[in-house]
């Protein structure tokens, strides 16, 4: 019975010793923020930026992008993007870039003091191939871009995600919404045009009607000034093209003119110009062209500009559509430009066949699906002509600033246009956002 005893001690024992032993665990790996997007991007290149604002830190990303998001055998282009950070909690704003992409703060970022994501627009800027294979620059590939960056995002972004883009990058917010409608909780294009055709009439209706009719006349009378004073106004265009080493030779300075007074209309009401300040019946050569030069800018026209917006062009005459020019009131003076069309600026021997579908069908979901979409407008921007008008049954906001230009944003409102924005914004995301009001 002893015997018993003492071995049931010892057992009681021993279990007791090796119940007490200090199992040695594996160390917990604690990842930086940087590291954890090393994970998400395996194959990126990614550095540090300069920091601004609010942000904690910032990084540029050099993502290997298929070239075809249907096909990864295509091969990839180098696609850059970047992202400012400051807590995952927190609100991301995801922009859309139209085209190139340079580091900066946007207003709604501002709004919400979060996280900010900028993408180049594929084969814009940086993110332009060698050689553009044209049949890859698709809006739906492009859609696609940005669907695979958030969904991996995501996994790291925990808060609410707010879409937004200028434009033509506002205009791929609302084709990024009806692609993919539960990516983003609130949608905000600025001054984004759903354009019908490759000369779409309503921007010359609106060109034709906006504003005074003194003010219109004043700006036909001056279309016909810069072309009587050709030869001397071609002289400070040559004379400033030297001066910046600019070279004109896919359009002679010439054309160029022709085109500039051509376009003069649609820029001077889209980007806000002044009646009072069109020069007069007794403007110099210099006035004259100093002008047309603030309005339209002739370096529009030269060489590097004409091939940086290829792509551009590309897409407005084969997917998005653009617009045309009026030459009633200068047809007497045209020496070159007789047919004016912006398929002159687009790529030559290609296809350019307008698929009229593909933004009928993004108008008709955003008109009449489109809930949580904030649209900012100008009344007097020529591409205000082609926005969409959501329907009185979704839970859109639409504002137009008075007199407004294309360069209207929510911080030009009165401060009770922009607390009904703010209300809006409060009411779509919830109240576990902070608005923080811009400054005046």
């Amino acid at each position: 019975m002893k015997f018993y005893k003492s071995l049931i001690l010892f057992v009681a024992i021993s279990f007791s010793i090796i119940s007490c032993r200090v199992v040695k665990l594996d160390p917990i790996e604690i990842l930086t923020f940087e590291q954890k997007l090393e994970q998400l991007f395996p194959d990126a290149e990614i550095t540090k930026i300069d920091v601004k604002d609010h942000f904690t830190k910032a990084f540029q990303l050099i993502l290997n992008e298929p070239l075809d998001h249907n096909n990864y055998d295509a091969g990839t282009f180098k696609h850059y993007v970047y992202l400012s950070h400051t807590d995952v909690k927190k609100p991301m704003v995801l922009i859309t870039e139209g085209y190139s992409a340079n580091p900066s703060t946007y207003e709604l970022s501002k709004i919400f003091k979060g996280n900010q994501l900028q993408v180049e627009y594929r084969f814009y800027g940086k993110s332009r191939p060698d050689s553009i294979q044209w049949k890859y620059l698709k809006n739906d590939q492009a859609i696609e871009d940005y669907h695979q960056l958030v969904t991996k995002l995501k996994s790291l972004y925990k808060g609410k995600w707010i879409s937004t883009g200028i434009s033509k990058g506002g205009e791929t917010v609302l084709i990024y919404k009806s692609k993919y409608p539960y990516d983003v909780d609130v949608a905000v294009p600025y001054v984004a045009p759903l354009i019908d055709t490759q000369e779409d009439i309503r921007t010359q209706i609106h060109i034709n009607s906006i504003g005074s009719d003194e003010c219109r006349a004043k700006i036909t009378k001056f279309q016909r000034q810069v072309l009587e004073n050709r030869d001397e106004v071609l002289t400070e265009i040559s004379s400033y093209a030297g001066e910046k080493n600019m070279s004109f030779n896919e359009l002679s300075t010439e054309e160029a003119l022709e085109y500039a007074v051509l376009e003069f209309p649609f820029s001077f009401w889209q980007w806000g110009g002044n009646c009072e300040e069109i020069p007069g019946e007794n403007a110099t050569a210099s006035e004259l062209f100093n002008y047309v030069n603030s309005i339209v800018g002739i370096s529009f026209y030269n060489d590097e500009t004409y091939y940086d917006l290829l792509p551009s062009y590309y897409q407005h005459m084969t997917e998005l559509g653009y617009y045309g020019f009026d030459t009633t009131p200068v047809k007497d003076l045209l020496k070159v430009v007789h047919k004016p069309t912006n398929l002159r600026f687009a790529p030559k021997n290609i296809d350019l066949t307008l698929n009229q579908n593909y933004i009928k069908k993004v108008r008709d979901y955003v008109e009449n699906q489109g809930n949580k979409i904030l649209y900012i407008y100008g009344e007097y921007d020529t591409w205000g002509a082609c926005a969409p008008n959501p329907k009185p049954h979704i839970n859109a906001l639409k504002m137009i600033l008075k007199k407004g230009s294309h360069k209207t944003r929510i911080n030009h409102f009165s401060n009770e246009d922009k607390q009904l924005i703010y209300n809006k914004l409060q009411n779509w995301l919830g109240y576990s956002v902070t608005i923080y009001p811009l400054e005046n």
